[in-house]
């Protein structure tokens, strides 16, 4: 399709840096194209606030703003968190919004009748093909178009002088110019001082952390948290029951106080580089914490290593766009009835950005105290013996066959 032929574009649009200079730049280099901004409410909360008017102001003909927090939730966070995906030590945050997100943008743009969805996704990270893949699901027909892989503009400095030269507003200035990515499960920062390993990141900086406190500036006495789960879905958090968005949104409160959820990786892209940031995760880090405790006393020990195993699978499906397939479909089968029985409720203890377990009940535990105690139980320990010998069999074969007796 040729750049004249393209007379409707819908743009994934977040207001940041990126997407704010996406839209003059369309306007010039694709003959003037009406632009439809849309943006994903994945929880990012105050980012969506002066959104339209500056989208309107910068070009777009209208804004729509989707809510998507539910849907990511639940679609997609609760069965990661039945299966622990985490990718290295990430925890997914970005990842986590990108399908819904793509999701979304092809079901608009058939809707609008447009020719085109673009992005601001750089030709150097993850969300371009995490964005395009997704899209490719469900309009395949649709053409794409990223302008990280066609325009001259090498660097953020040089958007921020686009920006400059058209008029467009930003919050940040050249000295705040990370690039972030936030919604209701994380907040990334990358870019600037970041870049380089060898920097200590400054936590306790003005400004930079955002969703919580660091472990420095946490408070000297532990909270307590209980959470509830049924059948490994998070239900209720202090025994109030609520929604699984709501239960994230109160462990991003208690857990961002408490200098909880903060990670500095160097994490290796789907592309081949590797990425230094440094990563806010207050609520999730306490709910895989919980999960995994819960899984501890209530899950059969076959089943929960075979889980560990195919966590590594599952997070690189998500982590790699291919969320919308049906090896996703199945293992997500998989990780539901594995989590069948993880129900009871977990206790922690917050302190300084560690997590303590404070206790744990269930009434589907595995756990007997009558078999493992030190004291006086109705286990016969002489039927070891048999079991010993049996198990090795093999062990002792080959070292009799070592030995010439065999």
């Amino acid at each position: 399709m040729k750049h004249t032929d393209i007379k409707k574009i819908v743009l994934a649009y977040s207001g940041g840096l990126d997407t704010s200079i996406i839209i003059p730049w369309l306007k010039e280099n694709y003959n003037d194209p009406e632009i439809i901004a849309v943006a994903g409410n994945v929880g990012q909360a105050d980012e969506l606030e002066g959104l339209e008017e500056k989208a309107l102001k910068t070009g777009a003909s209208k804004l729509i703003v989707a809510d998507l927090v539910d849907e990511m939730v639940e679609d997609v966070i609760i069965p990661c968190l039945k299966m622990d995906a985490k990718y290295e030590t990430y925890l997914l945050g970005t990842a986590f919004a990108r399908p819904v997100i793509g999701k979304k943008l092809a079901q608009i743009a058939l809707e609008e009748g447009a020719d085109a969805i673009a992005h601001g996704a750089t030709g150097k990270g993850n969300d371009q093909v995490r964005f395009e893949l997704a899209i490719k699901r469900f309009a395949p027909d649709m053409k794409i178009i990223a302008p990280w892989r066609e325009w001259d503009i090498k660097s953020r400095e040089e958007e921020i002088d686009y920006a400059e030269a058209h008029n467009v507003p930003l919050k940040i200035s050249r000295e705040t110019n990370y690039s972030k990515d936030k919604n209701l499960w994380h907040l990334s920062h990358e870019g600037l001082d970041l870049e380089d390993p060898a920097n200590e990141p400054d936590l306790d900086k003005p400004g930079f952390l955002e969703m919580g406190v660091s472990p420095f500036q946490a408070p000297d006495e532990p909270t307590y948290v209980t959470i509830d789960f049924e059948a490994g879905a998070p239900v209720a958090v202090n025994g109030e029951k609520m929604k699984a968005s709501k239960i994230i949104e109160k462990l991003n409160e208690l857990g961002g106080k408490n200098g909880i959820g903060i990670i500095d990786i160097v994490e290796n892209r789907l592309i081949g580089m590797k990425d230094h940031g440094i990563y806010e995760t207050p609520g999730g880090t306490i709910l895989y914490f919980a999960h995994a405790q819960l899984e501890m006393l209530t899950m059969d020990k076959e089943v929960l290593h075979e889980k560990q195993k195919l966590s590594v699978d599952y997070a690189d499906l998500l982590y790699n766009g291919k969320w919308y397939s049906p090896l996703q479909e199945a293992l997500t089968a998989f990780a539901n009835e594995a989590n069948k029985n993880v129900t009871g409720t977990v206790k922690l203890k917050l302190y300084k950005g560690n997590i303590i377990p404070a206790g744990m009940t269930s009434p589907c535990s595995l756990y007997s105290e009558n078999l493992v105690t030190f004291g006086e139980s109705d286990y016969d320990q002489s039927q070891a013996t048999g079991f010993i010998n049996l198990w090795g069999l093999t062990t002792k074969m080959q070292a009799l066959k070592e030995q010439g007796k065999l």
